[in-house]
């Protein structure tokens, strides 16, 4: 009996190890066909030219001139030098939006030194707030207007909205549309709002369509049907990516927009 076990179990085994009859790699070489097919399809509908940038360790969309990247006292002392020159091929950092504040008091604590450094390498910069629904969004304001001095060249001020505190929606677009209001009113630029898609939809459609976007979606291979209607400067396509002068990840944005549209930015 147990030699007849053997038998069978040495049969199945030898069962697996045949090879695939001819019928089956027909089908399995449709199936890879379709599979290359649709991912071409779906990468030349979309047109961004998804390249896989080894020293950054992400693809990027290089049918956009113009990349860039958002930091805050998560990313450390950065080298911005190193960041400056650390172009590859076309590929190079040519902005970068800078944590200045959150809430009414809390100043992010490498804003001072990454906004001088910024400017001193040429590295073309902008200031963000990151806002708490359950503060006054005037004492926001004042936080972020005694910190940043914007000067010539530097890009829109953006509010950065990626928390609700458990705020009613109409508390929160009050208090968002006071601080927008006042910061055009201060700096003579209408700021930019940075919002995830699920925020964009709850908070900003219909409300703030006449402001500047920069959208959030990381899983996304296009932002055509992010926000049909909305004017979106900014696309952040990956928090996974790096950058020379960094430790750590950091997140890679894109303008989304001609160079011509940049340099009047």
């Amino acid at each position: 009996m147990a030699k007849k076990k053997s038998n069978k179990n040495n049969s199945n085994s030898n069962d697996y190890l045949r090879p695939l009859p001819a019928k089956g790699w027909v089908i399995l070489g449709a199936v890879c066909l379709i599979i290359g097919g649709l991912y071409w399809y779906l990468d030349a509908r979309t047109g961004n030219r998804w390249v896989f940038i080894p020293q950054i360790g992400i693809k990027l969309p290089l049918r956009y001139a113009i990349h860039g990247i958002d930091v805050s006292h998560h990313n450390a002392r950065i080298d911005w030098v190193k960041l400056k020159n650390g172009r590859t091929g076309e590929v190079g950092i040519d902005f970068a939006y800078i944590k200045a504040t959150e809430g009414a008091t809390h100043i992010d604590k490498q804003f001072e030194r990454n906004w001088k450094e910024a400017r001193r390498v040429g590295i073309k910069r902008g200031a963000y707030h990151f806002y708490n629904p359950r503060v006054l969004s005037d004492l926001q304001f004042e936080n972020f207007r005694r910190k940043v001095q914007m000067q010539s060249g530097d890009l829109p001020p953006v509010l950065d909205l990626e928390v609700s505190a458990g705020k009613p929606d109409d508390i929160i677009i009050r208090g968002v549309r006071n601080w927008l209001t006042r910061v055009e009113q201060h700096y003579g630029v209408r700021p930019i709002i940075y919002v995830n898609v699920h925020f964009y939809k709850k908070y900003i459609a219909g409300n703030f369509d006449d402001y500047p976007l920069w959208l959030a979606g990381y899983s996304r291979t296009h932002v055509e049907d992010l926000a049909s209607d909305a004017h979106v400067l900014f696309w952040q396509h990956s928090e996974k990516g790096w950058a020379p002068g960094i430790r750590g990840f950091v997140d890679y944005n894109v303008f989304l927009h001609s160079i011509s549209e940049w340099e009047d930015l």
